[in-house]
């Protein structure tokens, strides 16, 4: 996401309930290029006795957001962090801005602004005080939770001010000076997740959980292919089954990511609903993806692999006239599937439709156009829709996908009941938003010194005509492009009917698997250690800018702060100095997505008959100038890390006759507990704005992880999932 923060920022402040303060804020945001738009938001409430309510605005996914925004807050307004109580913000971007959960974006879009929104806050509270002691608002300062006159000695808590400060005008946010890093109390400590208690105690708290008077269970039967229509189903057998209240036919459009055709069965409770649903029997109209398959695709791309790109995507030089002269060529391709977001939330909604309104309870990254697509599907205005955000149990990028609401909307009202849809594990893996699988056919040329002077890539995607399909595009500036004075992308695409969408680091996830294992053939080709290789491609210190496109900004790449972290990776994994038994080897990859630089490595160690173990995990980050929550901050990296591994070595979703083969946790297997590795994690603290973390932590371990195999075997991991069969040695 590229969205940019405006520089002007303004405050209102008006009475709150009971007399205390309520600080709002004017948030004003160019999304996209669009006209910047004035946004009214209302975020600190402090009541008489010094309480203070903070409203956290985006969606909790489980990336502690509902705790690190209102930590901003409470630091720039001084808070006392025991004082604080944190509450989730209902959905109205008019009043708080965007409120989504995607790309990592909350810390770089919100670490100013609402900083500001506290130190506003502190101000108006001086302000008070200084007026009813009748002195020089300059001569007062805060300790938590009060101000303070030391001159007078005297001291008034936030409480006993809150009233008279809701009565000031805001201050000009430009004129407020915000703390330095040195002062800082709560940004920088580490602050226990907020809703942790009640996710530990089993509390209810996700969408899975609500509950709503008189509400019904729905079950929701889609085609297996991709897009079917329903021709027939035996509805009456189905209504005369236990608790069944009813069953029928919805029908929805063409687009994957909203309403499409299926039968919905009502019940008492979901299990009664779910057992009628074995009973029931439908009669589809596959479409024309019937015949879709993975070794199809496969088949496809090895075609297309052999043949020029069907477009150019970037050429730098004369690529083709370098590697003819290179010293050394190297030729290696590349695969990944298809992979679903596992979630350990299935999809679920609850919705209430009645009188030409709608009441939605979700757990949804993208709270606002998930309002717009169920007016769009029942035909009423935005404004009669409302939604609940709930508590998401993992997005990863497959909440960013609404369809779930559309097809609870729909079902209400055909019900004229309120419902609860809860898909089954099965639906959740056979009807996900898939991260694509791609194919890449590399050459590179290596001069004699060693240095890696041409690089080509046929990058075979998915998509329709020449276009490819979401998240199946990739970006000119790929690394090593700008780094290799000769060098060429091409893209050609394979036409498909699967759905595809953001999985955690989209498109980063499958590229730095594919480019910096290929980048680790050309080191030891080249005769090189790989790290040394890297800093030599990386060269000295320079940063890459480039013009904005149609979409907006596009992040500048450092290629000195990408030789911090690959040199303070090496250096803590003791990289120089490692001295392994056969059969255990050490890799490492880096990669920059989502405004993050990171390296890794990875130890692991290889059996005999090819068993892989997980020794070991290294990560040095470079996310800015500050770490706001530490004790957030490393178990998103540490969970973006073994999620990575997880994937690696066990997930993949195949396409048979245009239908998921895979349905459930036996088939695709997320990282188990007993394969878990130690992750170490490191910092490197830089003078840059900070910026997120849930996602630039996760690319690199895959690369590290194939490295570290080759390292131990000799053996070149080029197609994902690991196939541990195929590395047997000695």
């Amino acid at each position: 996401m590229r969205d940019r923060l405006s520089r002007r920022f303004f405050l209102q402040a008006g009475a709150a309930a009971g007399g205390g303060l309520m600080l709002s804020a004017v948030l004003p945001v160019t999304v996209r290029g669009a006209a910047a738009t004035a946004m009214l938001n209302a975020f600190v409430e402090i009541a008489p006795d010094g309480r203070i309510t903070i409203l956290a605005k985006n969606p909790e996914i489980g990336q502690g957001i509902k705790t690190m925004l209102p930590m901003l807050i409470a630091e720039e307004l001084d808070a006392d962090w025991a004082d604080v109580t944190i509450v989730g913000a209902p959905v109205d971007e008019a009043r708080f801005g965007r409120q989504f959960a995607g790309g990592s974006m909350a810390t770089p879009l919100n670490w100013e602004p609402l900083r500001r929104v506290g130190a506003a806050a502190r101000a108006m509270l001086i302000a008070a005080a200084a007026q009813g002691w009748g002195v020089p608002a300059a001569e007062c300062d805060t300790g938590p939770g009060k101000v303070r006159h030391a001159k007078s000695q005297r001291t008034a808590d936030y409480g006993s001010l809150a009233a008279k400060a809701a009565t000031l005008k805001a201050p000009d946010p430009k004129t407020l000076k915000l703390k330095d890093k040195a002062d800082f109390r709560i940004i920088g400590r580490s602050v226990r997740g907020i809703d942790s208690p009640l996710v530990v105690t089993g509390k209810p708290l996700f969408g899975i959980d609500v509950e709503v008077p008189g509400m019904l269970y729905a079950v929701y039967e889609k085609c297996p292919v991709f897009g079917g229509k329903v021709v027939g189903a035996n509805l009456d057998a189905v209504k005369a089954l236990p608790g069944v209240k009813d069953a029928f036919v919805v029908r929805g459009g063409s687009k994957l990511e909203g309403l499409l055709d299926g039968v919905a069965i009502v019940a008492d409770n979901w299990w009664l609903a779910n057992r009628a649903r074995a009973a029931l029997k439908v009669e589809w109209d596959e479409g024309p993806h019937a015949g879709d398959s993975t070794s199809g695709f496969a088949k496809a791309a090895a075609e297309l692999g052999g043949k020029p790109p069907a477009t150019v995507l970037r050429q730098d030089g004369d690529a083709t006239t370098a590697l003819k002269g290179a010293a050394k060529m190297i030729e290696a391709h590349y695969a990944y599937p298809f992979l679903s977001h596992l979630t350990l939330e299935p999809q679920n909604c609850t919705a209430h439709v009645a009188d030409g309104k709608v009441e939605i309870w979700a757990p949804t990254q993208l709270p606002v156009p998930g309002i717009k697509l169920v007016a769009e599907t029942l035909g009423v205005p935005e404004s009669a829709v409302t939604l609940h955000m709930q508590r998401c149990g993992g997005g990863f990028g497959r909440r960013l996908r609404n369809d779930v609401m559309a097809e609870a909307a729909a079902i209400s009202r055909q019900a004229g009941k309120p419902v609860k849809l809860l898909w089954t594990r099965e639906d959740d893996m056979r009807h996900d938003f898939y991260r694509p699988a791609g194919f890449h056919f590399f050459k590179g040329g290596l001069d004699g010194e060693g240095r890696l002077v041409a690089f080509t890539d046929h990058f075979v995607t998915f998509g329709d005509g020449n276009k490819p399909g979401s998240s199946a595009s990739m970006s000119p500036r790929e690394f090593p492009a700008r780094l290799v004075p000769h060098l060429d992308y091409g893209v050609s695409v394979i036409p498909f009917g699967v759905p595809t969408g953001p999985l955690r680091a989209p498109g980063s996830n499958a590229f730095a698997f594919a480019f910096q294992s290929f980048l680790d053939e050309l080191a030891h080709a080249a005769g090189q250690d790989p790290v040394a290789f890297r800093l030599a491609l990386l060269g000295e210190p320079q940063v890459f800018k480039t013009p904005p496109d149609e979409d907006g900004p596009i992040p500048d790449f450092d290629t000195g702060r990408m030789r911090g972290v690959l040199e303070l990776a090496a250096d803590r994994s003791g990289w120089d100095k490692a001295s392994l038994p056969r059969g255990t080897g050490m890799g490492v990859a880096f990669y920059f997505s989502h405004l993050g630089y990171f390296a890794e490595v990875v130890q692991a160690t290889v059996s005999q008959k090819g068993e892989v173990r997980l020794d070991k995990v290294w990560v040095a980050g470079d996310v800015g100038s500050q770490i706001i929550n530490p004790t957030g901050a490393e178990n998103q990296v540490q969970g973006a890390a073994l999620d990575g591994l997880g994937a690696a070595l066990g997930q993949a979703i195949t396409i048979d006759k245009g239908r998921t083969v895979e349905a459930n946790f036996d088939a695709v297997k997320p990282l188990r507990m007993d394969q878990a590795p130690p992750v170490e994690v490191h910092f490197l603290t830089t003078d840059h704005p900070p910026t997120g973390l849930g996602e630039p932590a996760l690319p690199p371990v895959i690369p590290a992880l194939c490295n570290a195999i080759f390292a131990a075997t000799g053996k070149r991991v080029r197609k994902l999932p690991i196939d541990q069969g195929d590395l047997a040695w000695g």
